[in-house]
């Protein structure tokens, strides 16, 4: 029987890589392409722990690339659940690199994936709540439940049959581009 609620530590994940030169860019650095893909199988890791269910990929919420990661360092990817809807969860991800010579540790990125609980049938289906322990835990849950309503907000905003570019010429004067579209 599933649990009802479960403790978020029940459910994070820690991975581990070692970065090799066929994972790099033209730069030299590691792919940014490769830690999404490393970042999708910690994210579906972390929500079929928690669903005890596959789950599937629903969006992916800000991707902050914040230090590029080199070759030869040891990647960490960390996931928690951090939000439970009905059947969806945003799992927060934190990646660091370690240069494995001098052991420095470094914060190169930060995302949020909402993942979606499956059926073997593809419908999906509810999942656990979380039991929050501690600041951190509620802060995290408020700061992804404030995202879900932002998301929402625009989704509803920027409707493609509710948009009027007139209420928005004001603001574009502020940024780089041209308007030649005639708007009156």
């Amino acid at each position: 029987m599933q649990k009802k609620f479960k403790n978020i530590s029940e459910s994070q994940i820690t991975m581990s890589q070692l970065m090799l030169p066929s994972y790099t860019n033209f730069s030299g650095k590691i792919h940014g392409g490769y830690i999404l893909s490393l970042m999708d199988q910690i994210a579906f890791a972390c929500a079929s722990k928690h669903s005890r269910n596959y789950c599937v990929t629903a969006s992916v919420d800000t991707v902050d690339f914040l230090k590029p990661v080199e070759v030869g360092e040891l990647v960490v990817l960390k996931a928690s659940v951090n939000y439970v809807g009905r059947t969806s969860m945003v799992i927060g991800i934190r990646i660091e690199a370690e240069n494995i010579s001098s052991g420095e540790i470094k914060h190169c990125n930060s995302s949020y994936f909402t993942m979606v609980a499956k059926d073997d049938a593809g419908d999906s289906v509810p999942v656990p709540g979380l039991i929050l322990l501690t600041e951190t835990d509620i802060r995290r849950f408020v700061k992804s439940m404030k995202r879900q309503e932002m998301k929402g907000k625009r989704k509803n905003e920027f409707k493609a049959t509710d948009f009027a570019s007139k209420e928005y010429l004001e603001e574009l004067k502020n940024h780089n581009i041209k308007v030649e579209y005639d708007i009156s």
